[in-house]
């Protein structure tokens, strides 16, 4: 073999290595794009599956039993209605402005009475089935045990005003627990103190 046919067979080899060079180069940049769009994908497709950030309330199942309801926006009342009736809890719920309430008159109420007093009020079954969580102010409590067949739990749920310590408003929040029937909310000014019961005669709040 000469040495000019010798030259080509080597700038042959050597241009074959480099393609070779060149296309597997451009199969590892192809597969590190394609990676990097699904993982952008991804970082996109979470925040808009789980959709958390937005939930006007949560629902929580405790192990006592209760049942835990973090209100964050005052809307969605009906489908808050509907996750509770599948853990049991028939419930109606109705969200309103500060300063007012329902009219008293929601239905047969369960005992017979609210309860005039706080003392009252305290002891009666509208206290006991639902209440405002100790130290919250957006959650509230409540206790399925207390609400027999036929029973609805009454919801009424309003901001009272600002928090001394921050931008959170207080929440408002009345139980009923009705036989029967509940008729809609008409609203009126509210008359009872912020935890549900109704406001004593001396106007002196706990």
């Amino acid at each position: 073999m000469s040495f000019e046919e010798q030259l080509l067979m080597d700038l042959k080899v050597e241009f074959a290595a480099r393609a070779d060079r060149r296309r597997r180069s451009v199969r590892r940049v192809s597969v590190a794009a394609a990676v990097a769009g699904l993982a952008a994908a991804a970082a996109i497709a979470v925040p808009l599956l789980t959709g958390t950030e937005s939930q006007a309330y949560a629902v929580t199942e405790n192990t006592d039993g209760t049942i835990s309801v973090q209100i964050k926006e005052f809307k969605d009342a009906d489908k808050l209605e509907r996750d509770l009736k599948a853990l049991n809890v028939p419930a109606d719920i109705t969200y309103l402005k500060p300063g007012k309430a329902c009219e008293p008159d929601r239905g047969r109420l369960v005992e017979g009475k609210m309860g005039m007093t706080p003392q009252e009020w305290e002891d009666s079954v509208h206290h006991k089935v639902a209440d405002l969580a100790d130290g919250s102010d957006e959650q509230i409590d409540i206790h399925p045990r207390y609400i027999g067949k036929g029973q609805t739990l009454v919801m009424e749920i309003s901001e009272s005003g600002r928090v001394p310590e921050g931008p959170r408003s207080r929440l408002m929040f009345r139980g009923l627990l009705i036989t029967g029937k509940v008729k809609p909310c008409t609203v009126v000014d509210a008359h009872y103190e912020l935890r549900g019961g109704p406001i004593p005669s001396t106007s002196v709040g706990r």
